[in-house]
């Protein structure tokens, strides 16, 4: 009977050892899964937050591209050279709106695109005392499409298209070592970081105002100097910059680029471009958030708010596509004088021509020339 117990209490806690141990499997894995699903649902409240684009830029870019075409010499039909000769003091006053295209094309010819162009002619067709300048980084011949583009563009007298050439582009500036190093070859996003470099480069070469060719101009830009727009109110966004041939404007341009040379990174998207104008407004203004960015407080450089150039956040950028929410859509950028049709995000949503939903209803009135001539899609 002794022997009997022993070996019952024996089995007993052999099981009791067992289901303590299976029970801390059991609350090792729940723990795992937890907080596994804790830090998924971190990183997506994060993504939604702060940067679902940069997760869709990133996965729509791809770090193989073509980047040719920033070292390559002009060839004979090319565009012409974007300083050229009894050009470049002519600029040096504030009434200057700039566009820069930075895709190579391989063997292929120059496109550009008709929503492109509706930039371009928008900002043409509403600030007539305005200069602007299409450039591209691309040597090649204009396809016949593009030829067909240019000649509606050209039919505004303010509208100049140009070639950059990078060596000469940089030469006499804070980035000529820098750009002779090589690092920027280094970028996960080519394409996109030379946008961010030419857009400081060239505002602090010529006084003036910067667009992304994204964007669709739907007010006057003429009385505008010194500015930024919030994104949101917390960030400050580069897709509008304005730097002027003032003492403000010189400042913050020169402060600009020589952080763009200081912290560039070919490892994060958004740090080239936003971060710059960021980082300067913050250290200038001494504040950390974009609302609390006041002119007073930035010296009189001014950063408008998310309605101004920003009225459709990038997460409701379907709103453009929609016949049925038309009228909310076209209430919202009522105060505007730009908006951003996000094309990273949007570039594969086509428009019939007639169509009645709000992107082509402003297409239409802001840049009719090239909205009545692009075929049967815009």
């Amino acid at each position: 009977m002794r022997v009997f117990l022993m070996l019952y209490k024996m089995l007993t806690l052999v099981q009791f050892r067992n289901k303590v141990f299976n029970y801390n499997k059991i609350l090792k894995k729940k723990i795992f899964i937890g907080c596994g699903s804790c830090f998924l649902l971190c990183v997506i409240f994060y993504a939604n937050h702060r940067s679902i684009k940069n997760l869709a830029i990133s996965l729509i870019s791809a770090t193989d591209e073509d980047i040719s075409c920033y070292d390559e010499p002009q060839t004979l039909g090319s565009t012409e050279y974007f300083n050229k000769e009894g050009e470049e003091q002519s600029m040096q006053d504030d009434h200057n709106i700039f566009f820069h295209e930075t895709s190579c094309f391989g063997d292929r010819e120059i496109l550009l695109n008709a929503r492109q162009a509706c930039a371009v002619e928008s900002a043409a067709k509403m600030n007539p005392g305005m200069k602007v300048y299409l450039s591209f980084l691309s040597h090649r011949k204009f396809s016949n499409y593009t030829k067909m583009i240019i000649d509606i563009l050209m039919s505004y007298k303010n509208v100049h298209i140009h070639r950059i050439s990078m060596d000469r582009y940089v030469k006499d500036t804070p980035l000529e070592e820098w750009w002779a190093s090589g690092v920027f070859k280094s970028s996960r996003w080519p394409r996109s970081h030379m946008s961010d470099i030419l857009r400081y480069l060239t505002l602090w070469k010529y006084p003036g105002i910067y667009l992304d060719l994204d964007v669709v101009v739907i007010s006057s830009l003429e009385h505008l100097s010194n500015f930024a727009g919030a994104e949101d109110w917390e960030d400050v966004a580069a897709g509008v910059l304005g730097f002027g041939a003032n003492q403000v404007g010189r400042r913050i341009a020169d402060a600009c680029l020589r952080d763009l040379k200081k912290n560039f990174r070919g490892d994060i998207w958004g740090n080239n471009g936003p971060g710059v104008i960021t980082r300067i407004l913050q250290r200038i203004c001494a504040a950390k958030y974009a609302q609390d960015m006041t002119k007073a407080r930035c010296h009189g450089f001014n950063v408008y708010p998310p309605s101004t150039f920003y009225p459709i956040h990038y997460k409701k950028w379907k709103l453009y596509f929609d016949a049925k929410k038309r009228n909310e859509t076209l209430r919202m950028i009522e105060k505007a004088l730009i908006i951003h049709v996000w094309n990273k995000l949007s570039q594969f949503e086509t428009i019939r021509i007639g169509s009645d939903v709000p992107y082509a209803i402003i297409a239409n009135q802001y840049c009719p020339k090239i909205f009545n001539n692009c075929s049967k899609f815009f």
